[in-house]
């Protein structure tokens, strides 16, 4: 089984940066994919950003693509998401999400994911 163990939320103004770490129990942590989504008040769990098994593919929605970055170091077991200018609508619960997933288009379902983070808060003010 896999545990996931997020830190690094909190309230940032807009145009702030802030980095997101989830760390993962287990050995055998590089044959996941990674991938973080956020849910808004209201709204659906939307994908965020992914990272494939190894780190060769990385995968970012159209709203944050230049603004945000995941990484990954598998020898810590743990991934990244870095964000920068952050605006108002990024506000929201952030999960991470280990998973198996072949392609760019099944890494951005959540159902590809099998282990949940238990989420964190993203509040960014104007």
């Amino acid at each position: 089984q896999v545990q996931l163990v997020e830190s690094g939320g909190g309230l940032v103004q807009a145009g702030g940066s802030l980095r997101l770490s989830c760390a993962a129990s287990g050995r055998t942590f590089s044959r996941f994919a990674m991938g973080w989504f956020r849910q808004a008040p209201g709204k659906e769990r939307e994908f965020v950003a992914a990272s494939s098994w190894g780190g060769v593919g990385t995968y970012y929605a159209d709203s944050v693509k230049g603004r945000f970055t995941i990484s990954r170091d598998n020898a810590k077991n743990t991934v990244y998401l870095q964000m920068n200018s952050l605006k108002p609508e990024d506000t929201g619960v952030y999960y991470c999400a280990a998973g198996q997933c072949s392609s760019g288009h099944a890494c951005y379902q959540p159902a590809s994911y099998d282990y949940w983070g238990q989420g964190t808060q993203v509040t960014v003010s104007s």
